[in-house]
């Protein structure tokens, strides 16, 4: 799929996700108070975004209003200038930030696993891989008792029960970090479907941002789902272990996380554009990614100052609180690119 069909596809999901929504946050924006920041965009990275902003609020006074609203609702948000940052867990290409006058940097590391909600299966019993994954979200494999998935839990007595597909209904980086995943392990996948924040789901049933998956999933018999790690954490989810590219059964951890992101330099990455999904390595999780903050170049320099003032912040002193929810710290290399990114870029 080319990036002007993936880009107009994302932005006009992200549209009419936020439609309702823009008029008061433009109205929020204008009269913001000289010690409030105003965010919005990716669900996946807003563990992380709440818990530095309540720790910055006690620590300089200034408010950090984060609005989860999925990627597509960031990045149209930023574009309109109705917040001060945006955040997307799909990386924005370098034609697509010059073109609309935008920068990215990268937040942090993390991953997402599938959940399900199947009687008898406890968390991390569950065995999958990509290609059996695919086939699922294709509606090919439609009982949990299926010879395929089966064959992958051999010592597991699997139910003779439906499966009930979730998936994200809004613009998603978590859908994504997915559906990229998919497209590099099952060729069907990636001609039928492709990889974007909004996708023609062939079956399923659509939750709003990864806490919509994560309460459809706990709800709905027999159902699966994908969210990211914290979520999971969060709620005790019944969770997979996956074989990861080099054929390697591993479980989601911040580990392998960090596993997949030392196999890129973030360093060397036009505009910080990379992709960790499907890495190789022994310990990789392979469903690993990143979210990244979107800023307008055009903006207020007071407005960018804020924000750049806030994710300093951040990356100097949240890194522990980071860890906690199972997000990655960047490498110090990466942090110091940044900040003469954003010195190039914004003067700041």
């Amino acid at each position: 799929m080319s990036n002007t069909v993936q880009l107009k596809g994302r932005l006009s999901a992200g549209r009419l996700a936020v439609a309702a929504g823009t008029l008061a946050l433009a109205l929020g924006l204008a009269t913001a108070r000289a010690d409030e920041i105003t965010g919005a965009g990716s669900t996946w990275v807003y563990p992380l975004v709440v818990k530095w902003a309540a720790a910055y609020q006690q620590k300089t006074g200034t408010r950090v209003n984060y609005q989860g609203i999925g990627s597509g609702g960031g990045i149209a948000q930023i574009e309109a200038g109705t917040v001060a940052f945006g955040a997307s867990d799909m990386p924005l290409t370098p034609e697509f930030l010059r073109k609309h006058h935008l920068i990215q940097f990268p937040t942090a590391i993390a991953g997402e696993d599938l959940v399900m909600n199947v009687p008898g299966i406890k968390p991390g019993e569950l065995v999958l891989d990509g290609p059996v994954v695919a086939k699922i979200y294709l509606h090919e494999i439609t009982k949990w008792n299926d010879p395929q998935i089966q064959a992958l839990n051999p010592g597991l007595k699997l139910p003779d029960l439906d499966i009930a597909v979730v998936h994200r209904s809004d613009g998603s980086g978590t859908t994504f970090t997915f559906t990229n995943y998919l497209s590099k392990v099952s060729p069907e996948w990636k001609n039928r479907i492709g990889a974007n924040t909004v996708v023609a789901w062939p079956t399923g049933l659509g939750g709003k941002g990864n806490q919509g998956v994560a309460a459809y999933v706990q709800r709905i018999r027999g159902s699966i789902g994908y969210v990211e790690y914290a979520y999971i954490l969060e709620n005790h989810m019944t969770y997979a272990r996956m074989y990861n590219r080099e054929h390697r059964l591993v479980s989601p951890s911040l580990a392998g996380f960090q596993a997949a992101a030392s196999h890129v330099d973030f360093t060397k990455a036009h505009d910080f554009y990379v992709i960790l999904t499907d890495q190789p390595g022994p310990t990789t999780w392979p469903i690993s990614g990143c979210t990244w903050q979107i800023l307008r170049t055009n903006a207020p320099k007071s407005s960018n100052e804020k924000v750049v003032k806030f994710f300093r912040w951040g990356f100097e002193h949240g890194q522990s609180m980071a860890r906690s929810i199972a997000f990655g710290p960047l490498p110090p290399p990466t942090i110091n690119a940044i900040k003469a990114y954003w010195k190039k870029n914004l003067g700041i």
